[in-house]
């Protein structure tokens, strides 16, 4: 929605979401409360999972919104913004199960996804082909692999550090993966993009507001955190913090080159193994 005053525009109302988690949460901080404003946007803010945006931004529900990489492929009429990226350096999504299993035995066994759309699944897949998968939210998939229901579990945000309470081992590592098929390139898991009908230069003006929002949190890293640990599940601050660090960094503020090469990396990977639709990405 525009106000208008006259005929002069004086901001514009967008949705805009992000997920239940810290590292989300820490880069909107300042967005949300005020402490970064812009001329041009008044946010109204929308909280699901990260495959609950997946779908939305399938239906184009929301302005702007956090994806998985991987589900770019399949929305339309998005443009990836350069900054608020979850990239990381050296380390992954993982698969975990009660006691170490081959790649084998892994690719017989049943595992636990947290979204068919999550970057994570399609990084399985490139690791080790097609496998027998069940869907289930992803702060779910320890105590499932605990209780027997799956044989191994992939596990993203903070259960990633996590997995260990369970008395659980890992015996994938997608970004160590990562990093030797691409010589070091960070890995690209979730980002944020706008809708198109704002244009070039909206999409612009938004994305160097997220911009100074991240930049803000980063100069302000107690204040962020403790905005963030509204969504810590129950953790310790100390771990959130841990967390934060390794999803909010130097590509997080701009991915550049590095991060557009992950990305189109990451599809280049999927279309030779037909993971994923022929897609070229749109960056701001």
């Amino acid at each position: 929605m525009i106000f208008i005053i006259g005929l002069k525009i004086l901001f514009m109302q967008i949705t805009v979401g992000h997920t239940p988690d810290s590292d989300d949460a820490f880069m909107f901080y300042a967005m949300l409360t005020g402490k970064v404003t812009s001329p041009h946007f008044e946010v109204k803010q929308v909280v699901e999972d990260i495959e609950t945006l997946n779908k939305r931004a399938l239906n184009h529900e929301l302005d702007v919104t956090a994806v998985s990489a991987h589900a770019c492929a399949y929305i339309k009429d998005y443009t990836i913004l350069r900054s608020g990226g979850s990239f990381g350096k050296g380390y992954g999504p993982i698969v975990i199960a009660k006691q170490d299993m081959s790649t084998d035995k892994l690719r017989r066994s049943k595992i636990a996804i947290p979204g068919k759309m999550t970057s994570a699944f399609l990084l399985l897949q490139l690791m080790i082909g097609k496998f027998d998968y069940v869907e289930m939210k992803f702060s779910d998939i320890p105590d499932a692999v605990s209780k027997g229901e799956v044989d191994a579990g992939l596990v993203i945000h903070e259960t990633q550090i996590t997995y260990a309470q369970n008395n659980l081992t890992k015996i994938l590592d997608a970004g160590d993966w990562w990093r030797s098929s691409t010589g070091g390139l960070p890995v690209p898991l979730g980002i944020n993009v706008m809708s198109d009908k704002f244009g070039p230069d909206t999409i612009k003006k938004f994305d160097e507001f997220f911009r100074e929002s991240i930049v803000h949190g980063m100069a302000h890293v107690g204040d962020a955190l403790d905005y963030a640990m509204q969504y810590s599940r129950g953790q310790p601050r100390d771990l959130i913090e841990k967390f934060v660090r390794m999803y909010v960094n130097d590509v997080t503020i701009e991915m550049g080159l590095l991060g557009e090469q992950a990305i189109r990396t990451l599809f280049k990977f999927g279309i030779e193994k037909g993971l994923v639709p022929d897609f070229e990405p749109k960056f701001a």
